[in-house]
């Protein structure tokens, strides 16, 4: 929980990893480049007192994981979102095991979601099935852009796709996180493209898709599919830290996701351990769009705090103490502007 001006805001931390992105767990070169690109988005755009060395980047562990977000971080709860990267490294860039274990460690504080491909066809799909069981799944994170021996990428509206969509549905999971934002080296650019939401929003209504790092930089076409789609969201992963680096830009991008999709559907990610939330909660909860960018509403109080983890809390099902709340019949500006 994090208070400023007697306000108290409850922290969910909807994106975060537990990686091991080692010399000795790379399989080639491209998990070395990965690892690399990862670190020089965090030291580019983190302020330079948190910024972490390259060693401890690349495998920081469990116990570091809990103290940065929960006893430094401010954080109530946070969502594993993993990537595999199964062609990069030898056991796989995500530590999946690792995080699941932390997770029934911290019953209450951590929520485990796994990651699909549909290249794997049917055996793929009877995996989901034991690992819905065994992890007791609310959510996937898919990465369409990830490498699979000659694929170099994939749809989520491709057949095999929608199979797996299928069977989230039988199986109760609701939220489909998609990493749609910057690349990633070696990964293509392309592979990230967001049309392919606005065609499985549409047919997979009872699905949520959160779009994590809003599109960037395809934000225009995020928003413009968004705001036709009421079950996708945006999660603010890697748009977070501009708040730092590029506050007009961070002005804009956060402006246009309360003018297209509103305050509902947005939710806040520190995208752990590229950025710890500390830092991030602090210059959100202070932050103002600046006067001279008219076109943008200020934002509120109560705006911050759906942001901040309301909206997360109710994705996820989420127990919030009383306090933390926002009062009974408060309303969004969407709400209010149609009454």
């Amino acid at each position: 929980m994090y208070e400023k001006n007697g306000e108290k805001y409850f922290i969910v931390d909807a994106h975060i990893a537990l990686w091991d992105g080692r010399a000795s767990n790379q399989k080639n070169i491209h998990g070395k480049q990965f690892i690399d690109c990862f670190y020089d988005y965090h030291k580019n755009l983190s302020p330079e007192e948190v910024v972490w060395d390259y060693d401890t980047y690349t495998y920081y562990g469990g116990q570091r994981l809990l103290k940065d977000l929960f006893e430094d971080g401010y954080v109530d709860h946070a969502i594993f979102q993993p990537a595999i990267l199964s062609d990069f490294y030898v056991n796989g860039f995500g530590q999946t095991e690792d995080a699941l274990a932390l997770t029934r460690a911290n019953p209450g504080k951590l929520t485990y979601n796994h990651a699909w491909d549909p290249r794997h066809a049917e055996a793929g799909l009877e995996q989901l099935r034991k690992d819905a069981a065994r992890m007791n799944l609310q959510g996937v994170k898919l990465y369409t852009a990830e490498w699979y021996g000659d694929s170099r990428g994939w749809k989520l509206d491709d057949p095999w796709s929608r199979r797996y969509l299928e069977e989230c549905l039988e199986l109760g999971i609701k939220n489909i996180h998609v990493h749609k934002g910057p690349t990633i080296r070696p990964l293509d650019r392309d592979s990230f493209d967001v049309a392919d939401i606005d065609k499985v929003a549409t047919d997979y209504t009872e699905l949520n898709f959160i779009v994590e790092h809003v599109g960037l930089p395809r934000l225009e076409d995020f928003c413009w599919i968004a705001t036709q789609e009421p079950n996708v969201y945006g999660g603010l992963a890697v748009a977070m830290p501009f708040i730092h680096t590029r506050p007009g830009y961070f002005a804009q991008i956060i402006g246009e996701l309360l003018y297209w999709i509103g305050e509902d559907r947005i939710l806040f990610s520190s995208d752990y351990a590229l950025w710890t939330p500390k830092w991030l909660v602090e210059a959100f909860v202070d932050f103002q769009i600046p006067a001279e960018l008219t076109e943008y509403a200020p934002i509120t109080v109560e705006q911050k705090k759906k942001i901040l983890g309301l909206n997360a809390a109710a994705l996820y099902g989420l127990d919030v103490p009383e306090e933390l709340r926002l009062p009974a019949g408060t309303v969004s500006r969407e709400e209010a502007v149609a009454s």
